[in-house]
C-alpha cells in the first residue's frame, strides 16, 4: 500500500513539475539575447545580412547566470555575404541553445535586399525562414526510470521559423525593426496536454557614431525588445572606440544586468569580444553574473593605410 501512495505522489508530482516547466518554457522562448549584438546584428535581424559588404563568419558561445545549476548555455554560428551586383545579402545561423532539461537547435537561412538610398546610405529588407527543434527530456527529472507509458517522459518536435526586418545604415545611423520567430508553436506533452507557445519577437535597434577626434569614436545604442506577455524591456549602451582597433563598453539591460564589453581587431579581418554581464536585482541573489565570447572574421581586404575594414 505504501509503495502505491508513493507511486501515486511521483505521478503526482511529476504532472505538476511538466506544467511549471512548460510554463517556464513558454516565458522563455524570447529569442536567444546577446550582449554583443551590435558587433553582428544578424542575430536579432535577417535584413543584416550582407550588410558587411563581405563574406562574414561569427561564432559566439555565452553562459548565462553562472553559478545556477541548468541555466542557459548556447552556441551560435552565423556566417553572410553580399552579391553586390544582385544588391542582396545571403546568410545561415545555426544555435544551440540548453538551459535546465530543455534543448533547442535551430537551422536559420537569411535574405536581404539592399537598396541604396544616398551616397553612403542603403535599406534593406530582410525574410528569415528555418526550422526549429525542440527537445525536454523530463524522464531525466526522476532519473530516466519508468515504465508507465502515463507518465511524461521525452518531447521532441521540430517546428518552422519565419522572421523579417528592415534595415537602414549609413556610415554614422544605424537602425533596424526585426520581428524574428513570428510562428507560434504548439507542444504536445501527452495525448491529453499540449502548450501553445506565442514565439514572436520584436527589437528596435539604433546606434550612431560620433567622432571625437582621429583617434577616439563613440557608438550609443538602444535595443528596445518586446515579446507578447513579458514587460517591455531595454537595453542602453556606449561603446568607445580607440584607434579602430580597441572598444570598450558598457551596457544595462532592464532590471537584468550591468553589462562591460571588450572588443579587439587583432587584424584588419579578424577580432575577438567578450562580455561579461554583472546580474543585479533578483537574479544576483543565485548568479555570479554571465560570460559571452565572441569570434568573427571577415573575409575582406583593404589597404594598409586602413586599420579596419568597418
Amino acid at each position: 500500500m505504501g509503495a502505491r501512495l508513493r507511486y501515486c505522489f511521483l505521478r503526482i508530482a511529476l504532472s505538476a513539475g511538466v506544467l511549471i516547466l512548460s510554463f517556464q518554457l513558454s516565458t522563455a522562448q524570447q529569442k536567444v539575447q546577446f550582449s554583443q549584438y551590435m558587433f553582428n546584428n544578424l542575430v536579432i535581424n535577417p535584413a543584416y545580412a550582407g550588410a558587411d559588404e563581405a563574406l562574414s563568419l561569427t561564432f559566439i558561445d555565452r553562459r548565462q547566470w553562472s553559478g545556477v545549476e541548468g541555466a542557459p548555455t548556447t552556441q551560435t554560428l552565423s556566417g553572410h555575404t553580399l552579391f553586390k551586383k544582385k544588391h542582396f545579402g545571403l546568410g545561415a545561423t545555426l544555435v544551440n541553445d540548453q538551459y535546465g532539461v530543455h534543448k533547442n537547435l535551430s537551422a536559420l537561412t537569411d535574405y536581404a535586399y539592399h537598396l541604396q538610398v544616398g551616397k553612403k546610405s542603403f535599406l534593406s529588407l530582410g525574410l528569415q525562414a528555418g526550422v526549429h527543434n525542440t527537445r525536454s527530456d523530463y524522464a531525466s527529472l526522476i532519473g530516466g526510470v519508468t515504465n508507465d507509458p502515463r507518465l511524461y517522459g521525452n518531447v521532441s518536435q521540430t517546428f518552422f521559423d519565419l522572421g523579417a526586418g528592415i534595415y537602414f545604415r549609413s556610415p554614422r545611423l544605424h537602425v533596424g525593426l526585426s520581428a524574428p520567430q513570428l510562428l507560434p508553436e504548439t507542444l504536445s506533452l501527452s495525448d491529453t496536454l499540449s502548450v501553445r507557445l506565442s514565439r514572436a519577437n520584436y527589437f528596435l535597434f539604433t546606434k550612431y557614431k560620433i567622432t571625437q577626434n582621429e583617434s577616439i569614436e563613440y557608438e550609443p545604442s538602444v535595443l528596445l525588445k518586446y515579446f507578447p506577455g513579458l514587460p517591455f524591456s531595454y537595453d542602453v549602451n556606449i561603446n568607445m572606440i580607440y584607434r579602430k582597433v580597441l572598444t570598450l563598453g558598457l551596457s544595462y539591460r532592464k532590471r537584468e544586468s550591468v553589462d562591460f564589453l571588450l572588443k579587439a581587431q587583432i587584424t584588419p579581418q579578424f577580432q575577438i569580444g567578450y562580455a561579461y554581464d554583472h546580474a543585479i536585482g533578483d537574479v544576483a541573489r543565485i548568479s555570479n553574473g554571465s560570460h559571452e565570447l565572441m569570434v568573427q572574421y571577415l573575409f575582406k581586404y583593404v589597404e594598409t593605410k586602413v586599420a579596419s575594414p568597418r
